[in-house]
């Protein structure tokens, strides 16, 4: 299944190759044209059929959140820094996989029995902790990890429970296996799928993919929140699971544009496919950076609920991700006819 090939890929942020590999591979046949930019990104293009064609930007973003090695103890245990956004209290005792070799190791910290009672009582913090790799000493260990060396998080890809999944990265490679999907049909508007890197790291992939399609619409697609779980409000919930796709108002990076999410909302509706609003503000993605590109681009984002995202163990619905995917394919037959403001010159 294309989804768990992308998930079971290593890809922290600034070290997407391996990811980009299955990308290109999936991709090859299906295209007028494919380049991979000096940052990374991939830019897929799709003529359209239309005489006056709509350039239409679809982004998703290749890259994780991980870890990356600082430093090795004279005992030989990796010291070692988050790169993108992680809550350090999901980090204890979960396995870890080290550089291009993979080299296994689980993550640890000082005995509870040698911890002091303020110690116990606090969360712990990154730099109390290591990764422990069996090496006997500092000379041992960099036989196999380097400063440098980017760490991913070893999770398996499990179905579970009434057609959910659980697995790492499905932020954001429900994306990025949805444009694939989109790149085997063909439009009236000419279709750029950039698969960008970066994002978790300010997402600087995608304002140098914008900058270079410059298109007349994008339309972001994600991974986002979901806390529909015990002890969560509510209005806490930014979605559910199994309620269809999420489609953003606005976060802390970017608002949408209204036309285009009512546009999104609507053709789900009449298609009788679920669909939710996301009613929280907090977080990001690629909308961010490409909506102030250029003179500006019309963008909307479109996500899929997973719950402990950022995390080695998010959970996701298919059938919230099958709906994701028939929405943005019903934008793309659309959006042709979806008027686009332009300048306008006030006398």
């Amino acid at each position: 299944m294309l989804l768990k090939m992308l998930t079971q890929a290593m890809g922290v942020s600034g070290n997407e190759q391996e990811v980009r590999d299955i990308i290109l591979k999936e991709i090859h046949g299906h295209c007028d044209g494919i380049t991979v930019d000096r940052i990374g990104n991939i830019i897929a293009y799709k003529k359209g059929t239309a005489n006056k064609n709509k350039k239409v930007m679809l982004s998703a973003h290749m890259d994780e959140i991980g870890l990356i090695v600082t430093g090795i103890t004279d005992t030989g245990f990796i010291k070692f820094k988050p790169v993108g956004g992680i809550d350090s209290r999901i980090l204890l005792s979960k396995k870890v996989l080290i550089g291009e070799n993979k080299i296994p190791g689980v993550i640890g910290i000082k005995a509870i029995h040698l911890q002091d009672p303020s110690e116990r009582e606090k969360a712990i913090k990154v730099k109390n902790m290591y990764i422990d790799i069996g090496a006997k000493n500092k000379e041992d260990a960099e036989k196999n990890v380097h400063l440098g060396d980017y760490i991913g998080f070893d999770s398996d890809y499990i179905p579970f429970g009434d057609n959910l999944i659980k697995t790492k990265a499905l932020d954001d490679r429900v994306g990025c296996a949805i444009l694939i999907d989109m790149l085997k049909e063909r439009y009236a508007c000419d279709l750029y799928a950039a698969f960008t890197v970066q994002e978790e790291v300010g997402l600087r992939g995608a304002g140098v993919a914008a900058y270079t399609v410059n298109p007349d619409v994008a339309l972001v697609v994600e991974g986002t929140t979901c806390s529909d779980v015990p002890g969560a409000e509510e209005h806490e919930s930014a979605t559910y699971l199994g309620s269809g796709p999420a489609i953003s108002i606005m976060d802390r990076t970017s608002y949408s544009n209204k036309k285009l999410s009512q546009f999104l909302y609507e053709l789900a509706k009449k298609n009788n496919i679920k669909v939710q609003y996301k009613r929280t503000t907090f977080g990001g993605n690629d909308a961010g950076k490409i909506h102030v590109t250029g003179e500006g681009i019309p963008t909307a984002a479109i996500s899929v609920p997973c719950r402990y995202i950022h995390s080695p163990t998010s959970v996701m619905s298919l059938e919230d991700y099958e709906a994701c995917k028939k929405v943005v394919q019903l934008f793309l037959y659309g959006i042709e006819n979806f008027e686009i403001k332009k300048w306008e010159v006030i006398k």
